[in-house]
């Protein structure tokens, strides 16, 4: 029966709604891409037979229909990091709002996954992407010419030096966080995180520049390779294996990110060293992004915030520039289309 009573027949498809509705085929796909392009007698004759039926069209099946889809395809490294939650949370909210569907894949730190994703995108026929790339070359070729595609923006961990692109200064937080510890204490040595993207090599970089800018020789701990990204433990091994080994070059520890820094403070706290900023601590612990349980490690961790909300909202606004769409942003984007954001210091007591 149509949408005027009866009993509802099971429907599955968009030719049985457009049948149980008693509207052709296209009109009703029209409805779907856009309600407001109907005139609105349609769009409520639509809508009550969605109220009556239940029907929900298969929003994959309509968008490999059309020349341009509204799904925005979204991968990240590690879909339970903190970092990254927060970032595709501000990318899905916005991307909401201006009619998109941002579909998230997480690559795991694993490069056949970010192969795989990157292909899933393709068959979805996304409209754009988001990627914090692992940085593995031959996934860089396929990401670029991905890009000549679609519009394409790299976030976290840049693709290469020249593609759009939103993240944080490392430069300017690592020389904000070294200043600081080199003044108000013995210069730190760094521990730096696993090799797994290219921020790995250029946080490295950004604290022996900063290092020799003040004049204080850097000191990079030897540690074991290891491209994991279970940070937390990678920091604690490696912490409770140098002071095995006669301890860090410095009492200071300056880590690449808060998570080795946790992993970093669990291992201090078992060899029995006490870590703070006053003259009875054994050693100081300063970290880098600002995560969110970085307040409530004991104590609490000195750090340098990431900014995740801007860096998600800059990113999806380019992303929706590039395709033409409006969010209502007044922001004039570089001609680049590379947007670093300073970071700012958070003072607490490990450091």
């Amino acid at each position: 029966m149509g949408a005027g009573g009866g009993r509802v027949k099971t429907i599955k498809t968009m030719e049985d709604f457009s049948e149980f509705v008693g509207l052709s085929r296209p009109t009703v796909s029209k409805y779907f891409n856009d309600p407001s392009s109907v005139r609105q007698k349609t769009r409520q004759i639509i809508e009550q037979a969605i109220a009556t039926s239940g029907f929900r069209p298969n929003l994959f099946a309509v968008n490999l229909n059309r020349r341009r889809t509204n799904i925005l395809g979204v991968i990240v490294p590690n879909s339970t990091d903190p970092f990254y939650m927060a970032l595709t949370r501000r990318i899905e909210t916005i991307a909401d709002q201006a009619g998109f569907l941002a579909f998230v894949l997480s690559s795991d730190g694993k490069p056949e996954r970010e192969e795989h994703a990157i292909e899933t995108f393709k068959s979805l026929n996304v409209a754009g992407a988001i990627i914090a790339p692992l940085g593995v070359k031959s996934h860089q070729d396929k990401l670029l010419k991905l890009g000549e595609t679609i519009p394409l923006i790299s976030v976290d961990s840049p693709l290469d030096d020249k593609s759009p692109f939103v993240g944080t200064n490392n430069r300017q937080s690592f020389h904000l966080i070294v200043d600081y510890l080199c003044r108000s204490g013995k210069p730190p040595c760094y521990l730096r995180m696993p090799p797994v993207n290219s921020n790995a090599l250029e946080r490295l970089d950004a604290y022996t520049s900063s290092m020799q800018a003040l004049g204080e020789e850097p000191h990079v701990v030897e540690t074991i390779s290891d491209p994991s990204w279970d940070f937390e433990k990678f920091g604690f091994d490696e912490t409770l294996r140098t002071l095995g080994n006669g301890g860090f070059p410095t009492k200071t520890v300056l880590c690449a990110n808060d998570r080795v820094a946790f992993g970093v403070l669990a291992a201090a706290y078992q060899a029995g060293l006490k870590v703070g900023r006053t003259e009875d601590c054994d050693l100081r612990v300063a970290g880098h992004d600002d995560q969110p349980l970085s307040r409530y490690t004991c104590p609490p961790l000195t750090t340098v915030a990431q900014n995740h909300n801007e860096i998600g909202r800059l990113a999806i606004e380019l992303l929706l520039h590039k395709l033409g769409e409006s969010t209502g942003s007044k922001m004039e984007f570089p001609d680049n289309e590379r947007i670093l954001l300073n970071a700012e210091i958070m003072l607490r007591t490990s450091a």
